[in-house]
């Protein structure tokens, strides 16, 4: 397993690179000044289209405008609102919700492109389930061409279907169940096994059923979850409104320049910020990954721009909104920068071969309990993700009956360790958010999160599933279709069997889909986007003209 895991981090390093984050950013703004800053008309225009002003019953398509945006939502606002923003703070920093930010607003304007060229080469033969996405966009683009340029094409639909499968298995799939039954464990003790099988009945019990059940679904699901998350929010965010332009400063302040570790956190560099922010970023929101695209094919309209203005909303509504209400949270809490639970007597640090070990006792330690997983801050080898010689050895407390100890993983380093001794409980992904909430109101992130994580999941997982199906379609035919959704909920309860174990590893296994996406998907787009930018120019002179009334 361990084998296995560092081939995913050597993808994952060479899919986020640097450049690849420079390819995103510039893709975005280079959309946005061509398309005239879509982003108004998405925040103005979008807003009436999914109010069903320009609905009409006999267009192509299968839902409404309102239920794809809501199944395209359910599909971004899930655990990486919750547990996503909460690691892009503990490995990067406050500075890097303001990259999230920066992904946000740029974000809107690769989606309105990407969807808007989706719907015009959608496949609407079975107007009851229409097909769409950049495979699509392929398909019609190289059809009827010959030789070298049909395997190009073929080449290009493959690959992203391939990428879109991977990562419907991982960010889609796996990394909402392991957040859901990870955070359910730890409130209520239940096995992470029995949530991973409860969510995929669930989940199962919906795919069946299609586009039209999953819209049915979605768009009733999705407005009660964010409604109750967002007030949820505010709550605490009133009780601390003192705090809040301080935090703010804080992200603007360390998206430029380095932070000291102190207390729980790492530190780094603005390097770090950047990554990370924009790592979660594009993960929340998916702009750049072309697998909204398939959700909003589905939509009942003639006009394939007008489709592409309500994607717009997506990463607004996703990384501006729902994003940052998790990180003000998170920062105006001080959960993630807490001080230690315990702290170690007796350390020794000794060489154990190639590795070093780390002993010492604890006395009186209430916060803890046998099983808790823990971690120290040490300084040893240069961290890569964080930029320093900071790095964390985690642990786990055992409890014999009268002695509380811990037992801890050993220490990879080229030279000898330094620590403090300091321990801090480690809380992963969603149970970073949960621990901010009850922080203020003991009890509330037990509940509220819990619920919104097991909501924000299913939702997710179903809409994704969705997105794997048509790659699956699109490169093996309607007979696969059947495995696969066996094979998504088999997968979802296998990623609660353990083998992911802390956030470094759940990043790992959320960016190599996202990353194998996004890869895919920006080739597509530059080489045809042109064709999204023409027709959403003429929408909008027809808007402005008053021909759609």
């Amino acid at each position: 397993m361990e084998e296995f895991k560092l081939i995913i981090e050597t993808i994952g390093g060479f899919l986020w690179n640097n450049y690849t984050l420079y390819v995103v950013v510039a893709t975005g703004i280079v959309f946005t000044i061509w398309s005239g800053f879509s982003q108004y008309y998405a925040l103005t225009h979008g807003f009436k289209v999914i109010k069903g002003d320009y609905d009409k019953d006999d267009d192509p398509g299968a839902i409404s405008h309102f239920q794809a945006l809501s199944t395209a939502l359910s599909a971004t606002v899930g655990l990486g609102n919750i547990g996503g923003v909460a690691l892009a703070i503990s490995l990067g920093g406050p500075g890097a919700v303001f990259w999230m930010w920066v992904v946000g607003f740029l974000g809107m304007a690769i989606k309105l492109s990407e969807v808007s060229l989706s719907m015009i080469h959608r496949n609407i033969d079975e107007t009851d389930n229409p097909s769409g996405g950049p495979m699509w966009v392929v398909e019609r683009n190289f059809s009827g061409k010959k030789g070298f340029i049909k395997i190009i094409g073929k080449l290009l639909a493959g690959t992203f279907c391939f990428a879109l499968i991977i990562n419907t298995i991982t960010a889609g799939n796996m990394f909402q169940a392991w957040n859901v039954a990870n955070l359910t464990q730890a409130y209520f003790g239940v096995p992470t096994l029995v949530t991973g099988a409860i969510l995929a009945l669930i989940v199962g019990s919906v795919i069946i059923g299609g586009i039209k059940r999953i819209g049915a679904v979605t768009s009733k699901l999705v407005p009660i979850m964010l409604i109750i998350y967002v007030i949820a929010c505010i709550y605490v965010l009133a009780i601390n409104f003192t705090a809040i332009p301080e935090m703010l400063r804080l992200i603007v302040s360390a998206a430029f320049s380095p932070m000291e570790s102190s207390n729980a956190f790492l530190g780094g560099t603005a390097g770090a910020a950047f990554i990370f922010g924009m790592q979660r970023a594009l993960f929340s929101n998916e702009a750049g990954q072309g697998s909204s695209a398939i959700a909003h094919s589905a939509a009942k309209t003639d006009e394939p721009v007008r489709e592409g203005v309500v994607a717009g909303l997506e990463p607004f509504i996703d990384t501006i909104v729902v994003c940052t209400m998790s990180a003000l949270v998170i920062l105006v809490t001080g959960i993630w920068n807490r001080p230690a639970e315990v702290q170690l007597s007796n350390l020794s640090v000794n060489q154990s071969g190639q590795n070093w070990s780390i002993d010492g006792t604890i006395g009186d330690a209430p916060t803890l309990s046998s099983g808790d997983k823990v971690f120290m801050i040490y300084s040893g080898s240069k961290n890569a993700e964080s930029g320093n010689a900071l790095n964390k050895v985690y642990g786990t407390v055992v409890t014999d009956g009268t002695q509380t100890s811990i037992k801890w993983n050993e220490i990879t380093s080229n030279k000898q360790p330094e620590t403090n001794g300091e321990v801090y409980l480690d809380y992963v992904g969603a149970n970073l958010t949960a621990a901010a909430f009850d922080k203020v109101s003991d009890g509330l992130g037990k509940w509220l999160v819990t619920l919104a994580s097991w909501l924000f999941a299913i939702s997710t997982m179903i809409s994704w599933s969705y997105y794997g199906e048509k790659g699956v379609s699109f490169l093996l035919g309607e007979k696969a279709i059947l495995t696969y959704k066996l094979a998504f909920c088999i997968l979802a309860v296998l990623s609660t069997t353990g083998f992911i174990q802390t956030d470094r590893e759940l990043n790992l296994f959320a960016n190599l889909g996202t990353g194998l996406c996004i890869m895919a998907n920006l080739p597509i787009l530059w080489l045809f986007g042109y064709q999204a930018i023409k027709d959403y120019k003429d929408y909008i002179s027809k808007l402005k003209a008053g021909e759609f009334g």
